[in-house]
């Protein structure tokens, strides 16, 4: 059962965290000491260390510091060079030539060159990029010059483009080891060479995911740190006594549960940050399977919107720690967000309304029907979440049958055997919707097996040529439009319902500085950070 908390509680810890964030773990003014374990944890375990095949944040999280992009954001989300040390853009924005970083190798000792961006281009972001592979097909083409100067050559302008090509959302793998294999069953997927700041080790499945430092990175004298060890805790709790006993000193993506966040953001030890996910802008979900009954009849869809009071799912399940969201666009993207659409205020009896519309009578039981519903199994926050949606739909007659599992077996059944009901998730937009929106709607990813990608299984013409027509409009206020129309369709078909606009958090030991010092820093690597009191050698 889920208690009510205080709304003062969900406020104060709300704001203790956004509080705690503002404070920067580590100064720049101080000099970095060298050496030392970075102990971290990753939750859930990740299915795949290569986002270039998986986007899922766990996944990135560690693949991050292994892999280098073309460029990196700033905490403006500006970009700044990385493997390119820079580019130029033509008049008509159809052709874009990198200059690659000289001297670069693969963790192996192979030279990076400009053949392995353009194969994975060809291979990898155009055919397989599981946020959206349209973002790259306008890329006719890409000519290698010599051996550190890309061009690509595209057939229309790329808006977003330019949002994308950071080591997580346009990852360059090895041409040598990728090349004549199959791009997704490649075994580097599970022990990957990048060209990061640090070396993949050992993998030891349920336990730990060991990096150490690379010798030979580009960026002389960095990372400061000698290895990280991403342990696997799959309690929350278990997380939080880790943390608490100085055992953790790095743990992202809101790792423990919000009510120990409260706790532990008290500790002289232990610094609470929401600083690094500026490049995601994210939002929980639930996925209607529209396929199947009970949920291919829009007005169940729409009676379920109406019978959870995303208020107090924030207040009792996420402390505060959220804003109700209305759309697929989240109101932090100004720009984009569209705040005039259909609504779905919390209204039980109205909720009742349309399942007696719907034909779906209570029985004598008192139980229209039964569902089952997949949480997404990424921790507490998530089981406590499908809680409330099983008491939320009780009331109005709808039975909930919870199913945990791991990520495995929740990607399987949800996007590939695509055996569920209702399912959540949490999806980030990005700087730009055309990024991380059109992948969970566009008819393109029906049927084929993309995790987090169009759970629902909806089509739509009129939203597959919105996506279509925005991913080239060079009129932004066109462009706008399209996508406020987007928003209008999705709320009117829905067949995702947005539930919250989330607000993710890191837990730090005190010791550890300048984990966070770029604005993609949750997908990027821990170049920069150190430990005044580095943690001996392991």
């Amino acid at each position: 059962m889920i208690s009510r908390r205080s709304f003062g509680s969900a406020v104060a810890l709300s704001t203790l965290v956004f509080a705690a964030g503002l404070r920067r773990p580590g100064h720049a003014s101080e000099e970095p000491r060298r050496g030392g374990t970075l102990n971290a944890i990753i939750q859930p375990e990740p299915v795949s260390l290569t986002a270039a095949v998986l986007a899922a944040a766990p996944t990135g999280i560690v693949g991050g510091n292994i892999f280098d992009g073309l460029v990196k954001y700033d905490r403006d989300l500006k970009p700044q060079p990385e493997l390119a040390t820079r580019w130029e853009i033509s008049p008509d924005s159809r052709t874009i030539t990198f200059h690659l970083r000289e001297g670069v190798t693969w963790h192996d000792g192979q030279p990076f060159t400009s053949a392995d961006v353009a194969w994975s281009l060809e291979n990898v972001w155009k055919p397989l990029n599981p946020r959206n592979p349209a973002l790259f097909r306008n890329i006719a083409r890409a000519d290698t010059p010599d051996s550190h100067t890309v061009i690509f050559h595209l057939t229309e302008p790329s808006i977003a483009l330019f949002s994308m090509l950071n080591g997580n959302g346009a990852q360059i793998l090895p041409k040598h080891l990728y090349e004549g294999t199959n791009v997704l069953t490649n075994p580097y997927n599970l022990k990957p060479v990048g060209t990061g700041p640090f070396v993949f080790k050992e993998w030891v499945k349920g336990s730990h995911i060991l990096l150490e430092r690379n010798p030979h990175y580009w960026d002389v004298g960095k990372p400061y740190l000698d290895r990280i060890v991403f342990r696997v805790i799959p309690d929350g709790a278990a997380r939080a006594a880790t943390l608490e006993k100085g055992e953790i000193h790095y743990a992202p993506l809101s790792p423990i549960p919000l009510r120990d966040a409260e706790r532990l953001a008290k500790l002289p030890t232990i610094k609470v940050g929401t600083e690094g996910y500026d490049w995601l802008t994210s939002w929980l979900y639930l996925d209607f399977n529209v396929n199947s009954e009970p949920f291919k009849d829009t007005r169940v869809r729409r009676a379920v919107a109406h019978a959870i009071d995303k208020d107090a799912l924030i207040k009792v399940v996420w402390f505060g720690f959220g804003k109700a969201a209305v759309s697929p666009i989240p109101s932090s993207l100004k720009a984009f967000h569209n705040p005039d659409v259909p609504l779905y205020p919390f209204d039980p009896k109205r909720a009742e309304a349309l399942l007696d519309e719907a034909g779906l009578k209570r029985g004598p039981d008192g139980i229209r029907f039964t569902i089952t519903h997949d949480y997404l199994p990424y921790g507490e926050d998530y089981r406590r979440t499908g809680e409330f949606v099983k008491a939320a739909l009780k009331r109005i007659g709808i039975e909930v049958t919870l199913r945990g599992q791991d990520t495995a077996a929740f990607t399987r059944r949800v996007y590939g055997d695509r055996d569920f009901q209702l399912a959540s998730s949490w999806s980030s937009t990005f700087p730009d919707p055309q990024i991380g929106v059109t992948r969970l709607y566009t008819s393109e990813f029906v049927g084929r097996n993309i995790p987090w990608s169009n759970g629902s299984g909806f089509r739509n013409a009129e939203t597959d040529a919105i996506f279509k027509a925005a991913a080239t409009e060079p009129d932004p206020a066109k462009r706008i439009a399209a996508w406020k129309r987007f928003q209008v369709i999705a709320q009117t078909e829905l067949p995702t319902l947005p539930l919250v606009e989330l607000k993710f958090f890191n837990v730090y030991a005190a010791k550890l500085r300048n984990a966070v010092t770029r604005g993609d820093q949750i997908f990027g690597p821990l170049t920069e950070a150190w430990l005044d009191e580095p943690a001996k050698s392991q």
